[in-house]
């Protein structure tokens, strides 16, 4: 689409942070962002898997797809920087940096966001598709090149 991914991705690459993508759907749990409890049969003990808010750089892709619960983990991570597991609550990782993408609310399947975690982000920018004419010069400047970017820290 809009390269918002390859975007972020670079970012992260360029302070060496950890980064990961994360799909928003209407069928998600809060599990599947924090993380969960695996029990293993041999010892009878339960031990943590992290769920992949315990990265640097976070792209909550169509944020507004998840319910409520998914949301409100989420707050928690955005609000404290700590995330709970059963019952053990771990902080997250530093930097840690929430980045999203949504979908109009009158489309089906979105839910409104809270307020609480509209304030948590510093800013909103509306991404729009390029023109016809702006495609065209995206294309004469980038087909013509076998040029692989390197992306440097810094």
């Amino acid at each position: 689409g809009l390269a918002k991914t390859t975007a972020v991705k670079t970012l992260s690459s360029t302070i060496q942070a950890k980064f990961q993508r994360i799909q928003f759907t209407p069928d998600m749990l809060p599990a599947d962002l924090t993380g969960t409890l695996i029990y293993d049969q041999k010892t009878g003990q339960f031990s943590i898997k992290k769920g992949p808010l315990f990265a640097n750089i976070i792209l909550a892709d169509e944020i507004n797809r998840a319910p409520a619960k998914v949301q409100s983990a989420l707050l928690e991570a955005m609000q404290e920087r700590q995330v709970t597991i059963g019952e053990e609550t771990m902080s997250l990782g530093d930097p840690f940096l929430v980045m999203a993408t949504q979908n109009p609310i009158e489309q089906e399947g979105t839910y409104p966001l809270p307020e609480a975690q509209v304030d948590r982000f510093m800013l909103k920018a509306k991404i729009t598709y390029p023109t016809k004419d702006e495609e065209l010069k995206i294309l004469k400047r980038m087909s013509f090149t076998n040029k692989t970017i390197d992306i440097k820290k810094v």
